[in-house]
């Protein structure tokens, strides 16, 4: 018991050191768990072993990742996806298994060897991507949605790859080994195994709309949330257990579930309960990968590694490349969906165990490939930073130089308006209703062909560039609101109107606190923070429905503003010096506080 806690000590102190570094060096967590394995595994600090205990342990947490993917996709919405599952995932794994195979093939190694490293080797990695992609909030985006359309079907591939894989055996099995990964069924005719696996999937399908629901029902109605949690766990072990008795994927019954019980009235108490522990054993399983690095192979191979990991992440990267071309992802997004899958994944060392203790491959095969995955899998976040701020960053500004701004037509605006998002659109639109004449410069080129589409007089072109405002008529507007949500490059224009057109009044839109400190340093008149005027509506109507006055309500919102303004403006003024502006800021709030509850003791009371 005492080695039990002290292995669980040195994985928790590990984490809780190495994760907030890399967080705060823009690294992402999971680069961060991963060099906490590496530094206290055994080929480093040998503070814990190489864990394969662990790492069985630590798999669970896909699992439950998995599980709560599909808690997140109704079944309707899976459907929809149909065609980047079975389109960018068969030919993800068809064309990585093509490329990486016939380099292994011409590096000596025979055919059917050949074959079954690309198949280990078109495996990415389901846990680091998917992780990775959530925290930086690109999930939802194109790239986001067909990474995990091919990391689905990889799961789903894994189930005929482990069938392949003994077909291809070259050499005998060692002798009295047994096959941990063979179902119970294993021995049972194709037809007979066949039926069973129809029966258990069919059997989820069933028991997750018919029979799971009344159970958390009456569980529900105990008001116990600790057994709401353990039936939870208890349906996600279960159903794990009952996919690797039929030879299936855990991770693909658990999906599964989730999907079922995806417009279930419970799920979002299912996912309260089980994301804990995803991330725990998530975090777990990343230390485990980390601590599989074997330094000392590595660095008396280091040749051999290092063109193994580059080989790759290109040979991927290539094939992602053409597939997502191929399937009309714009640039951008191709780019992030190729630096996102370039990598080995997990399901590659359940693979490549497999296929050495089946006799596909040797030990001399399975060592190097072993590290070359891990190490590939330690890359990804490395990859996914580098095109955040080298790759996505150039693009960006190639594709606002591959079309020139656009050419002026003779129109004397009162008011220009320098981009035309969320923001500054009301602005356009009120103003437009009311017969006044507006110029909008927006560097979003698909949007401005938009705008002109609805009647907005509207152009192409960088804001910030005084030849661009003078085109649009700065000379002889009145008003321009700048609304660019760039903080550096709204005060780059705010500088430059300044500078050049000084005699234009100045709307300005603040993105926060800080933003519109510097616009008040620079002496804009007009600041409004794009969030304020909606959370005092919507401070309003709560009131309202508390059973306050309306009269009182809106009353309390305008103290509010004046007192907020008031504040704002006197902060600014201390705001290099932290102490005062602490004091300051803090005088203001009881000020505030004090204003209020005059206001409201005045006033009439709310209603029951």
């Amino acid at each position: 018991m005492s080695n039990l806690f002290l292995q669980a000590f040195v994985y928790l102190l590990a984490a809780v050191v190495s994760v907030p570094i890399a967080k705060r060096l823009g690294l992402g967590s999971v680069l961060g768990y991963l060099v906490a394995g590496a530094a206290i595994g055994p080929f480093a600090l040998k503070l814990v072993g190489r864990g394969e205990e662990v790492m069985q342990f630590a798999e669970f947490g896909v699992v439950m990742m998995l599980f709560l993917i599909g808690l997140e996709l109704q079944p309707s919405k899976l459907w929809k996806m149909r065609q980047a599952l079975f389109g960018l995932g068969i030919g993800q794994v068809l064309g990585t298994t093509l490329v990486v195979g016939s380099v292994a093939f011409l590096a000596g190694l025979s055919w059917q060897m050949s074959l079954a490293v690309g198949l280990m080797l078109s495996m990415s990695s389901t846990a680091i991507v998917l992780q990775s992609l959530r925290e930086k909030g690109l999930m939802k985006t194109p790239a986001g949605e067909s990474c995990f359309s091919v990391l689905l079907f990889q799961d789903i591939a894994v189930i005929p790859i482990l069938v392949i894989l003994p077909l291809l055996a070259t050499l005998a099995p060692t002798a009295g080994s047994e096959n941990p990964h063979a179902s119970a069924i294993a021995s049972l005719l194709p037809w007979q195994r066949g039926l069973i696996v129809v029966a258990a999937v069919g059997g989820i399908v069933f028991g997750g709309r018919y029979l799971v629901r009344p159970m958390f029902r009456y569980i529900a109605a105990t008001r116990l949330r600790e057994i709401f949690t353990a039936f939870a766990l208890l349906l996600v072990i279960g159903i794990a257990q009952l996919m690797q008795l039929v030879g299936l994927s855990a991770a693909l019954g658990t999906f599964l579930a989730g999907v079922v019980l995806a417009d279930s009235e419970y799920r979002h108490q299912l996912e309260a309960d089980v994301e804990p522990f995803k991330g725990l054993l998530l975090g777990l399983f990343f230390i485990s990968v980390g601590a599989r690095i074997d330094f000392a192979f590595i660095a008396g191979h280091g040749g051999t590694i290092v063109a193994l990991v580059a080989g790759l992440l290109m040979a991927k990267f290539a094939v992602l490349m053409l597939l997502g071309r191929f399937f009309k992802l714009v640039p951008s997004q191709n780019f992030l969906f190729a630096f996102a899958l370039a990598q080995g994944g997990e399901f590659a060392f359940v693979l490549l165990s497999f296929s050495s203790q089946q006799g596909v491959i040797t030990p001399g095969v399975e060592t190097p490939l072993l590290a070359a995955v891990a190490l590939s899998m330690a890359a990804t976040p490395l990859l996914l930073l580098f095109n955040e701020r080298v790759v996505q960053p150039r693009f960006v500004l190639g594709k606002q130089s591959a079309r020139p701004a656009d050419d002026f037509t003779e129109y004397r605006s009162e008011v220009v308006i320098a981009g035309f998002g969320r923001f500054g659109h009301v602005v356009g639109r009120i103003l437009r209703a009311n017969t006044v004449h507006t110029t909008v410069l927006d560097h979003d080129a698909d949007w401005v062909d938009t705008l002109r589409r609805f009647g907005m007089h509207s152009y192409y072109g960088d804001a910030t560039r005084e030849d661009m405002l003078r085109k649009a008529g700065a000379e002889g507007a009145r008003v321009i609101v700048v609304a660019i949500d760039d903080v550096e490059q709204s005060l780059q224009l705010v500088e430059t109107i300044q500078r050049e057109f000084p005699h234009l009044e100045i709307f300005a839109r603040a993105v926060d606190r800080i933003h519109a400190y510097e616009l008040m340093k620079r002496g804009v008149p007009h600041i409004y923070r794009e969030t304020l005027g909606s959370s005092l509506d919507m401070s309003v109507e709560v009131m309202m429905a508390l059973g306050f006055q309306r009269e009182q309500a809106e009353r309390t919102a305008k103290i509010f503003r004046e007192h907020d303004e008031k504040s704002m403006r006197e902060t600014q003024a201390v705001r290099d010096d932290d102490a005062n502006y602490i004091s300051t800021a803090r005088q203001h709030i009881e000020n505030l506080e004090k204003a209020l509850m005059e206001d409201l003791e005045s006033g009439p009371k709310p209603g029951p």
